[in-house]
């Protein structure tokens, strides 16, 4: 039998990839370290297609004390199919299935581009009091000797994008790591197993937008979204399989007042507001 042929950047159309992933043959070529729950590189083969992926299953999770309901896995697909509601693409194709260490999430493995020379990245630290021009400030951050220096992210649509998303899923870890960008210019965010709570539990690097007003794109978006939210809805009906009741109402609630308010989620005060460590 000949070797299923890699796919290249771009052949298949996200819903075949999502076939690739749910449906190919999981082999497991190796894990990724430093992950605090089980992530497995694997290559999955279907049909002469093969490409690879991000396995992570259930087994390997380690309880939270404030995700006592379902499953990260599960978390993870529902922010896949929020993503897609949204239009933006931002999540890499995720799928929930059997595998070698049984039921996992799935997700299509992102091949970050390699950062230029000259390309400035997305996150960095300034020695300045104030962002340069094309950042946005973030927070003041320890440097060591008593140093602090300025965390800043660029003020990148992408990123805006992200920014909504996360609070739209309520997103308890967006780290700089997390970010990955790929061929063609897309920008994906990974890692999305905290997510859904139904208490605030928003903690993220891209708070450079924090209470300036949504994009015109960003309130069209949302206004779909609420649309796809409404009970009965094909979107509602794939995320009761993930998250609970109180959570897809608490989720419509964030959804309305991103609406109301017209501006970007600020800090509650209430939770820590950047993730640690921040990459």
């Amino acid at each position: 039998m000949p070797a299923p042929e890699r796919i290249p950047p771009g052949r298949l159309t996200d819903a075949e990839l999502v076939t690739l992933l749910a449906k190919g043959r999981l082999t497991v070529l190796g894990q990724v370290r430093g992950a605090s729950n089980a992530v497995l590189y694997c290559s999955v083969a279907y049909e002469g297609e093969e490409t690879h992926c991000v396995y992570k299953p259930v087994a390997g999770e380690q309880p939270l004390w404030d995700f006592p309901d379902g499953t990260l896995a599960q978390r993870e697909v529902a922010a896949y199919e929020v993503s897609e509601a949204t239009g933006w693409g931002l999540v890499p194709p995720t799928v929930l299935r059997d595998g070698p260490y049984g039921q996992g999430m799935c997700q299509l493995w992102i091949e970050a581009e390699p950062q230029g020379e000259d390309d400035p990245g997305l996150l960095a630290l300034v020695e300045d009091e104030e962002p340069g021009e094309g950042w946005k400030a973030v927070a003041f951050a320890e440097v060591g000797e008593g140093r602090t220096a300025l965390l800043v992210h660029a003020d990148d649509p992408r990123l805006r994008r992200l920014a909504v998303l996360d609070a739209v899923i309520n997103n308890g870890d967006r780290k700089g790591g997390h970010l990955l960008p790929a061929p063609g210019g897309r920008l994906y965010g990974i890692d999305h197993g905290v997510t859904f709570n139904a208490d605030d539990k928003l903690r993220t690097l891209l708070w450079g937008w924090a209470g300036e007003p949504l994009t015109a794109e960003a309130v069209a978006v949302l206004d779909r979204l609420a649309g796809e939210l409404e009970p009965g809805a094909g979107l509602v009906t794939r995320l009761g399989e993930l998250v609970t009741a109180a959570e897809i109402e608490a989720l419509r609630a964030r959804v309305a007042a991103l609406r109301t308010t017209g501006r970007h989620r600020e800090p509650s005060g209430e939770w820590p507001a950047i993730p640690w460590p921040p990459v």
